[in-house]
């Protein structure tokens, strides 16, 4: 599938033809072919995990022109994984980080920096410029979002996404394949997929899945080989498997079906289940109380006897803690004996979303006094005690 025709080609100067000799010397590659790689307008969604080694790697391969979407700044928790970042960008835009990587790899390419949140309102004005996509995002409203557009924009969807061990990646939104929505008609209920924040995740695999949308984002613009339109490669690098699913079009497909339903973007967070929050929501959530840290602090120094639940895991309570009694979240079904019911109970973890979803569980199992520490660890370092480590 290639993206540009012959005749509009750019010509590869004598740095072009030095920098790029292996790639001339491959016959599906050649100069017409390194000629379609300087011509091609390729988007990073993300410049995070898959976004580095995608960004870093496309650069290398002489894309001419590469877009960045991200808003983000760097922490140092991105280090682990995210390497086109470095310690002296923690707290500088991603956006500049990466350009400065990229352009340090290779001062020939065009970077297009867009500083903002890809939404409803501007994501169909920021695609249209390039030939293909490639998703980097971590979170499922930006992952719906970015198929809706690329299949009212006819732009191919190069797909990715990781968590803990394993991976996904694929190539969605082709007139000949399947999109985001075939595979997933319908996002997962909020809450119920952690996010890597929450759940972890190997620092190696976002290089393997983001090495392998280079390879398609590559191959697509080459017209070689077999891509994988109409596959989902499954990465467990635990095990360091690969396999394979066949993918078919959804007859059914709201967006890319014979009869969509769904003719221009929607309200993604909505579509996700996730609402803004209410002002009353701060206090009570789904029936459950709110505790702040702020209040949690006053009554420890009050000398109240409180008793607070840590339902994060035991990795997780050597990292950091406040004390109280640690369940992992998990165990709480089986282990209520061990909580008392005649005291109020406050449900702690790293940022107020498990003990959440644990405090509804104890409420539905007849305790009758159970709050939420809203914002978790997180906000208790950021507002009580900064040497309490974030992770």
């Amino acid at each position: 599938m290639a993206t540009t025709e012959s005749a509009a080609l750019p010509e590869l100067t004598t740095d072009d033809l030095s920098r790029y000799s292996r790639h001339l010397i491959l016959p599906e590659v050649g100069m017409e072919g390194q000629q379609k790689l300087k011509a091609a307008r390729v988007l990073c969604v993300g410049t995070g995990g898959l976004g580095s080694p995608l960004a870093l790697y496309l650069a290398a391969a002489g894309i001419g022109t590469l877009g960045l979407v991200d808003f983000d700044v760097v922490d140092a928790s991105n280090l682990q994984r995210q390497i086109i970042h470095s310690t002296r960008d923690i707290g500088r835009k991603k956006l500049d980080s990466a350009e400065e990587k990229l352009l340090a790899l290779n001062p020939a390419i065009r970077i297009v920096k867009h500083d903002t949140m890809l939404s409803s309102a501007n994501a169909l004005d920021i695609l249209k410029d390039y030939d293909i996509v490639a998703d980097g995002t971590d979170n499922f409203p930006t992952r719906y979002l970015v198929n809706d557009a690329c299949v009212l924009l006819g732009k191919p969807n190069v797909y990715g996404s990781i968590f803990r061990f394993e991976g996904q990646a694929s190539v969605f939104a082709t007139e000949a394949g399947p999109c985001y929505r075939c595979l997933y008609p319908e996002p997962p209920p909020p809450g119920l997929v952690p996010s890597c924040a929450e759940g972890g995740v190997l620092g190696i695999l976002p290089g393997l899945v983001g090495v392998i949308q280079a390879t398609e984002v590559i191959k697509l613009i080459l017209g070689k080989g077999e891509s994988l339109v109409g596959r989902l490669l499954l990465v467990d690098s635990l095990n360091m498997r690969f396999r394979e699913l066949k993918l078919r079009k959804n007859p059914e497909c709201p967006i890319c079906g014979p009869n969509p339903t769904v003719t221009q973007l929607i309200d993604y967070q909505q579509f996700c289940g996730i609402v803004p929050e209410a002002p009353e929501e701060k206090t009570l959530k789904n029936g459950i109380p709110q505790l702040t840290v702020k209040e949690l602090k006053r009554r420890i120094d009050a000398g109240e006897d409180v008793y607070i639940l840590d339902v994060r895991e035991p990795y997780e309570y050597q990292i950091a803690q406040i004390g109280g009694k640690l369940i992992p979240q998990n165990d709480v079904p089986n282990r209520l004996a061990e909580i008392p019911r005649d005291r109020e109970i406050i449900v702690q973890c790293r940022s107020g979303v498990r003990s959440q979803r644990i405090a509804e569980l104890l409420q539905q199992a007849g305790y009758p006094r159970v709050v939420n520490l809203a914002g978790g660890i997180l906000a208790w370092s950021d507002e009580i005690d900064p040497s309490v480590q974030k992770y």
